[in-house]
């Protein structure tokens, strides 16, 4: 259940009126131009867009900027309207464009320690901890010293912070957003050699995915969009220039699916191989978390097993 948040009128109709087109390509998405309207393709499926209103052609659906972030990004009504107002990866544009001003990027100030930051992720959400341990060495992952946020840094070819993503380290904790600024194109992404690239929505799906395939996990590359965006992905495809691979890997859900097909298009368009892999539950870490109770669950039935043979034994 979403958390209740009493937005005011303004926040309300500012998120409605997002120009949906601006908020697309934001996000490095095709749209293009038909007539008096605009055209994007769910899957395929034609939608049209005029401004902050939009129509499922297939679906006989529509709605407006709040309907779709909710219907295509799989956001409950509170996260559209926070979505929709800047607590996105996307620098949005709205119908009013001096509404809102872009903010220069700044990481978080970095706490003194990452006790919180490794509990979470290791015990909380099941990371594997020499694979935590990889990316923290690098700067890739701190705990933020104002909330104990865990920070995901994404850095350009450069190695210049160019994006940071910020998760909430309490376990109730529903809390993500990127900080002020963020380039979605180099969001958090770790470079290999071997060709390989595997593209997640989150960076601890990403972790988990990578925990879950530790063998020569370093060999490869991988990006969590923070989003259903692609940009990071053809930002790292550009950047390492030996991408021949392409693995697709976001939610078991109606949002990630669909953005793996419009990305799969893509993919086709420019002929580069790739497969979809689809998580058994809704996420990769669900799929962690469940592959870690199996194994716990079978250390305990051992104990009872070998319990239970001493006691026959006697």
């Amino acid at each position: 259940m979403s958390k209740y948040i009493n937005f005011s009128k303004e926040e309300i109709d500012r998120a409605r009126r997002t120009d949906i087109v601006a908020l697309l390509r934001s996000m490095g998405e095709t749209v293009k131009r038909s007539g008096s309207e605009y055209e994007w393709l769910d899957g395929g499926r034609k939608v049209t867009i005029r401004g902050n209103v939009w129509y499922h052609q297939y679906e006989l659906v529509g709605g407006d900027a709040i309907d779709f972030a909710q219907k295509f990004f799989g956001k409950s009504f509170p996260e559209a309207v926070i979505f929709l107002n800047g607590g996105s990866s996307a620098e949005l544009i709205h119908s009013s464009p001096t509404e809102k001003e872009k903010k220069p990027f700044a990481l978080p100030a970095k706490n003194e320690n990452m006790r919180r930051v490794f509990a979470y992720l290791c015990e909380t959400r099941g990371i594997d901890r020499e694979v935590l341990q990889a990316f923290v060495r690098k700067g890739m992952i701190y705990e933020s010293a104002d909330f104990h946020n865990a920070v995901f840094v994404g850095f350009d070819k450069e190695g210049v912070a160019r994006h940071a993503h910020k998760r909430g380290s309490h376990s109730n904790s529903s809390y993500k957003g990127n900080a002020d600024g963020s380039d979605p194109a180099f969001s958090f992404h770790w470079n290999g050699s071997s060709g390989k690239i595997f593209l997640f929505e989150a960076p601890i799906d990403m972790l988990s995915f990578i925990s879950m395939h530790k063998e020569n996990w370093q060999q490869h590359s991988y990006a969590a969009a923070c989003s259903v965006s692609d940009l990071v992905l053809f930002q790292c495809m550009k950047d390492i220039g030996n991408i021949e691979n392409v693995y697709l890997c976001l939610d078991n859900d109606d949002a990630g699916q669909a953005a793996n097909r419009r990305i799969a298009a893509k993919l086709d368009e420019q002929g580069t191989k790739y497969e979809i892999l689809i998580p058994k539950n809704k996420d990769w870490n669900e799929d962690l978390q469940a592959a870690n109770k199996d194994i716990q669950s079978g250390f305990e039935t051992e104990e009872s097993e070998e319990e239970l043979c001493q006691a026959l034994s006697l």
